[in-house]
C-alpha cells in the first residue's frame, strides 16, 4: 500500500516512514500543507496521514479541500491537541480517524490497517469499455493501472463516461464544470481533454475521447486487429 505522510516535524516524519516501511508500506513524505495537497491530488495513494498543525495550509484546510474536490482518499489526522472540539472539527473536515500525539506504534498501525481494510468495500464507479472512474477516490482505472485525477479532470471524465457515445459540447463542459460566471474559454476545455487523453494512453485504456466537428466530444471503444 502507498501512504502519504504530511508532517512538518522532520524527526517524527522520518520515524513514521520507518515504522510504515517495516510493515511493508510504500511511503512518501511532505513537510507542509501545500506540498501535501499537491501530492495527494496528483499521485496515487491508499492513505493520507495528515498532521493538523502544518505550515502554509493546516490539516483542516487540506482535508476540506480534498473532500470538496471529491477526493475520497482515507485520511488519518494526527495532532498534539486533545480537545474534543478539535477532534470534532477534524472529523467534520473530512478526516476518517483522529489520533492524538503521543501515540503507541501498535495503535497507529491498528488505525492504519482498519482504514486500509475499508478500501476493499464495494466501489462506487462509472465504466465504459475496460475503463472505470472511482467516484469516491477520483481514480481512473484500467485493468491493473490507476491514476488519480485532478478536480476538473474528474468532473470532465465523469461527464464523458456518463454520456458515453453521446456528444458533449464545449459549452456544456464550460457551464457544468467552470460555471456561468467563469472567464474560462473553449481553450480550457481543449487543454483538459488533452490531459485526459494522455492519462487514458498511460493507463493502456481501450477507450478514446473523440472530437466531432461542432458537436463536441464523446467516447468510443478502440478496436485492435
Amino acid at each position: 500500500m502507498q501512504i502519504l505522510v504530511v508532517e512538518d516535524e522532520v524527526l517524527l516524519a522520518k520515524s513514521l516512514k520507518e515504522i510504515l516501511e517495516e510493515s511493508e508500506h510504500g511511503v512518501s513524505l511532505a513537510y507542509d500543507g501545500e506540498e501535501g495537497l499537491e501530492l495527494a491530488r496528483n499521485a496515487h495513494f491508499d492513505l493520507l496521514i495528515l498532521d493538523l498543525m502544518l505550515p502554509k495550509l493546516n490539516g483542516f484546510q487540506v482535508a476540506r479541500t480534498l473532500r470538496k474536490e471529491k477526493n475520497g482518499l482515507p485520511i488519518l489526522m494526527l495532532t498534539a491537541k486533545s480537545d474534543i472540539l478539535d477532534r470534532v472539527e477534524g472529523l467534520d473536515s473530512g478526516a476518517d480517524y483522529y489520533l492524538t500525539k503521543p501515540f503507541d506504534k501498535r495503535e497507529l498501525l491498528a488505525c492504519i490497517n482498519a482504514l486500509l481494510r475499508r478500501q476493499g468495500k464495494e466501489v462506487n464507479q462509472i465504466s465504459f469499455g475496460n475503463t472505470s472512474l472511482d467516484l469516491d477516490s477520483s481514480e481512473l482505472v484500467s485493468g491493473e493501472n490507476a491514476l488519480r485525477l485532478s478536480s476538473k479532470e474528474f468532473q470532465m471524465m465523469k461527464l464523458l463516461l456518463s454520456e458515453g457515445k453521446n456528444n458533449i459540447t464545449k459549452n456544456t463542459f464550460l457551464e457544468k464544470i467552470w460555471g456561468f460566471d467563469s472567464d474560462a474559454t473553449e481553450n480550457n476545455v481543449e487543454v483538459y481533454i488533452g490531459f485526459l487523453r494522455k492519462k487514458l494512453k498511460a493507463l493502456s485504456s481501450d477507450i478514446a475521447i473523440v472530437a466531432s466537428r461542432s458537436l463536441g466530444y464523446h467516447l468510443e471503444e478502440e478496436t485492435h486487429d
